[in-house]
């Protein structure tokens, strides 16, 4: 939705609104991370926002271990984790006034650019987990199963994963952006403030989706191992 227009160059690198939104994101994110983990004990129940983060990651852990079974939901949640909480943040980056106009403030899940990003480093780490777990050849067994002859076909479907994370989620992001800015245009008071509420719970589901995705296309390329489960 946001025109990659830099804000500055360092050197001749263009630094634009995205960028600066995701960097702020990140340092917010593990200042808040820091806070309420450094008195952590493991003698003592978690109280304040160290009870907050245990109640989330409970609750992720749930859901992720049902998606894929406990042991790949633990050995993968510092990246599931921290993708669903990094791409919740970026969607309600764009709930807030002024965002994708005041200059250095814009959602980066609206720009295909770093969505595709996100969704590279997932296509990655699925290949890496693949071949960590079951070796090159292995890993390469699977795209012939149940028959040989789709080899190339579940190839070509292993490069779509990227492709279509990416879409659907910067078109989501983007399709309820676009549709709020064009309400608030029309009647400025109301049918936007409903948009708005509606806009925080899609944030969610599109965060989680993404997340489960990514969980599902590990799964597959890891496949069943015996104790995993």
């Amino acid at each position: 939705m946001h025109e990659a227009e830099a804000l500055f160059h360092i050197g001749g690198f263009g630094v634009t609104s995205v960028m600066t939104t995701a960097v702020a994101l990140v340092i917010i994110l593990s200042i808040v991370a820091i806070i309420g983990t450094r008195k952590l004990n493991p003698d003592k129940a978690p109280t304040g926002l160290a009870n907050v983060f245990e109640l989330g990651v409970g609750m992720l852990d749930d859901f992720l271990c049902g998606v894929t079974g406990k042991y790949l939901a633990r050995k993968y949640m510092p990246l599931l984790g921290t993708l669903f909480v990094f791409i919740l943040c970026c969607n309600y980056s764009g709930l807030l006034p002024l965002s994708g106009t005041l200059p250095g403030l814009a959602a980066p899940t609206s720009n295909m650019s770093m969505v595709a990003g996100l969704a590279a480093v997932t296509f990655l780490t699925t290949v890496g987990a693949g071949i960590s777990h079951n070796g090159v050849g292995g890993f390469l067994k699977h795209y012939a199963k149940p028959v040989a002859f789709i080899f190339p076909l579940m190839l070509l479907d292993e490069f779509i994963h990227p492709v279509s994370l990416t879409l659907r989620l910067y078109g989501n992001v983007y399709g309820e952006e676009m549709v709020t800015h064009e309400l608030f245009n029309m009647v400025p008071i109301g049918i936007p403030v409903i948009m708005q509420f509606l806009s925080i719970m899609m944030g969610a589901i599109q965060a989680m989706v993404f997340t489960m995705l990514a969980a599902i296309y590990i799964e597959e390329a890891v496949g069943h191992h015996e104790g995993e489960h």
